[in-house]
């Protein structure tokens, strides 16, 4: 079986360390920890990894956040790979720092990458994998706040949470969304 997982973010090195681009973040954990590398291809950067018997393509859109679909139904089409073996990880304001959330379907909440993925596919009924950046900003300044920098103990806490996504990964790939859920959610 053959398995896209996309991490959503914003090319550039003044977007690199920002919390909206935990997707690429938690990206490049999978790919350290499987000592896999991204090629600059078409519509993003890609690499791809065996997990006994899934074949997994990783996929980092270099279309900038707002239009994430476009690369995303590029490398579905191109490999081949049904909406249901997709997992998009992506950046929540609503949940507490460090949280873990994954769910099979569903609205858009807000976020203009997962809003851009489900106006290109036609559907909201894909798995994804949200990650909670906390909400710890001022009114009116939620852009900012997304688009800024980790505090030190954010980025004391990221190692072991990432951790926790490279498990995820081969555990979606290998025992489907149901199991993965119960066994990581609220963790």
């Amino acid at each position: 079986m053959k398995y896209l997982i996309v991490g959503l973010g914003n090319i550039g090195d003044e977007y690199r360390d920002t919390r909206h681009n935990i997707g690429f973040k938690m990206l490049d954990a999978f790919a350290e920890a499987s000592n896999i590398a991204f090629e600059d291809k078409r519509y993003g950067f890609v690499a791809h990894c065996r997990v006994k018997n899934a074949e997994i393509v990783l996929l980092k859109p270099s279309t900038y956040m707002n239009l994430s679909g476009n690369a995303v139904r590029y490398w579905l089409q191109q490999e081949k790979i049904p909406v249901e073996n997709m997992l998009v990880l992506v950046d929540d304001l609503n949940l507490p720092f460090g949280s873990i959330r994954m769910r099979k379907q569903g609205s858009n909440g807000g976020h203009n990458g997962l809003g851009h993925i489900q106006q290109v596919l036609g559907t909201q009924n894909y798995a994804r994998l949200r990650f909670g950046i906390g909400n710890e900003f001022t009114k009116g300044r939620q852009v900012n706040f997304v688009l800024g920098q980790w505090t030190d103990e954010e980025e004391k806490i990221l190692p072991e949470r990432l951790k926790i996504v490279c498990e995820i990964i081969p555990s979606f790939c290998l025992q489907g969304m149901d199991r993965t859920m119960n066994l990581f959610n609220g963790k």
